[in-house]
């Protein structure tokens, strides 16, 4: 990590890491002709078992085969969407479709018809490439009525049907690109609203893989077990690009599944995985509970959400792992700043670390432009090589976002201190006005998280006629028994004001998510109003 010493809130961008703008292809084909016969890429199967591989060599071919047939269906820049699990082809579809100059509309295979319609028309989609199911449901239907009188869409094509798939192959050319062009459109989770697509360019997704790859201390020597879904960031982005770039091996999960994943690691022996803290919960659950070797593993990345001290230990005492934590969002390839390896345990857990290389992140003045002091509350925002191009056919939400400096705004709230590690304290939008007073959820949640008998915490504001709102802490019980609401309020005080202590504690065995494993807060304050869920009192 860095040694400065700041004087403000402005961590200028560090040029220690290669800087290279490429393309997907360019770097497909270099990888090929160092390590052709490598293990690139291995297929996992529901329970475990291995089925498909490709060497480096083997993935360049079929990804440029691919892109053949796609060119032959496709003119240049078209839009196509992919509504899948994770796959092998899922991979091949993101790397062909960059070689064949289009730009993937990534689908979260849980939208219904409406959701998926939504996307298609938004981004104007000329075609769908699905799977027949995704964990018993099956989605030929949602594809069909989503489609229903969309007369952009030509094509609706099974992955799985490489008949169809590949068709084309023959007749079709590979096309030059440009690392600036534009070969994502990823929706933003939409946790709050309708999502919006950003379109991400190559050098962004491929320049930020690799130095988030870097921070783990990844090489060729590595293997990746990739659990979180590919239509995220997380996923095809960092996941992905990362290990190709880093020449690793990825063992591809059709989902999450901590039985089946621990199995695999144990046998497997892979070195690193990534997911969500409740993805990591679960994968920590089991191996306690089977005794599961997961020894392999030497690096944990994790995102979504600031990581628990108490999920931290277990992860170091049952895996011998450290959990780095990825700060990030869409808009920005994803990542913004990362803890390191090595950072002491309190970095590692009370903060999102330092800034990645080649980007400006500072703490500006919520909605203005002045960089705050150290220590001074503003909103996070970045600025660089990996902002997105902007959001698609949506120029006012393109300028809400990206200030005419070419700050990308991200709508977090947080602090820098003066080695430029960064604290969240809470969201612009999700800010709780209690009496008057600006309460900020992530500042309470860090303080329950340090309980020892909660595992994960969401705090929102409800309704109050008196108050305006008040503050209610949703809790995912950890080990040992649950505290009562006398004993959460006594540790709260022990570490906030009065006036930010939860009005209602409410236990909780699953969050309502968002498809990219983040928790709906709006959904769970909504069904609180409707009196869905058992508050306690203090």
């Amino acid at each position: 990590m860095y040694t400065v010493e700041l004087t403000e809130s402005l961590f200028t961008a560090q040029t220690d890491t290669p800087f290279r703008a490429t393309t997907i292809a360019e770097m497909l084909r270099e990888q090929a002709e160092e390590r052709g016969d490598k293990l690139a890429l291995r297929e996992l199967l529901e329970d475990g078992s291995i089925d498909r591989e490709w060497s480096y060599a083997e993935l360049l071919a079929d990804s440029e085969k691919l892109a053949r047939a796609l060119a032959a269906r496709h003119d240049r820049g078209a839009r196509i969407a992919i509504m899948a699990n994770n796959l092998p082809e899922w991979i091949l579809m993101e790397c062909a479709s960059a070689i064949a100059g289009l730009t993937l509309v990534t689908v979260n295979p849980a939208f219904n018809a409406r959701e998926l319609r939504y996307v298609l028309e938004q981004s104007a989609s000329q075609a769908v490439y699905y799977v027949a199911a995704v964990r018993g449901n099956p989605l030929g239907p949602i594809v069909e009525t989503a489609c229903e009188g969309l007369a952009a869409i030509a094509h609706k094509i099974l992955l799985t049907d490489h008949d169809a798939l590949f068709t084309g192959h023959e007749s079709g050319e590979t096309r030059a690109t440009e690392p600036d062009d534009v070969v994502q459109i990823q929706y933003t989770s939409g946790t709050t609203g309708f999502p919006k697509g950003a379109l991400l360019h190559q050098k962004g997704l491929i320049q930020n893989a690799a130095d988030i790859f870097r921070r783990t201390k990844a090489s060729a020597d590595d293997s990746l077990v990739l659990m979180v879904p590919l239509f995220h960031t997380a996923g095809c982005a960092i996941s992905v690009l990362g290990s190709l770039t880093h020449g690793m091996t990825i063992l591809l999960a059709p989902g999450y599944d901590p039985q089946m994943i621990a199995r695999v690691i144990e046998r497997e022996r892979p070195t690193m995985t990534g997911g969500v803290p409740t993805m990591l919960f679960g994968l920590v659950e089991e191996a306690e509970k089977t005794g599961r070797d997961l020894s392999s593993i030497k690096g944990v990345t994790c995102g979504g959400a600031m990581v628990a001290p108490e999920l931290s230990r277990r992860v170091r005492e049952t895996i011998g792992a450290t959990i780095q934590i990825i700060y990030g969002q869409t808009e920005a390839s994803p990542g913004i700043t990362m803890a390191g390896i090595d950072d002491a345990e309190e970095d590692l857990t009370q903060t999102i670390g330092q800034s990645l290389p080649h980007m400006d992140v500072a703490i500006l003045e919520a909605g203005g432009s002045r960089v705050c002091d150290i220590g001074e509350q503003g909103e996070i925002c970045v600025r660089g090589y990996n902002v997105m191009t902007g959001y698609n056919d949506n120029p006012e939400a393109t300028a809400e976002t990206i200030d005419a400096n070419g700050w990308l705004r991200t709508g977090d709230l947080g602090t820098m201190d003066a080695r430029g590690y960064l604290k969240i304290t809470g969201r612009v939008k999700e800010m709780i006005i209690r009496g008057g007073e600006n309460l900020f959820p992530a500042e309470i949640e860090n303080a329950m998280l340090e309980h020892p008998a909660l595992a994960e915490v969401a705090v929102v504001g409800v309704p109050d006629e008196k108050w305006g709102e008040l503050v209610a802490c949703f809790m995912r019980a950890g080990d040992g028994e649950k505290p009562d609401a006398d004993d959460l309020k006594t540790f709260v005080r022990e570490r906030l004001a009065p006036h930010k202590t939860p009005s209602f504690w409410i236990w909780v065995d699953e969050w309502p998510m968002t498809g990219s494993g983040k928790i709906q807060k709006f959904a769970m304050a909504e069904a609180f109003e409707r009196g869905e869920y058992d508050a306690l009192t203090a």
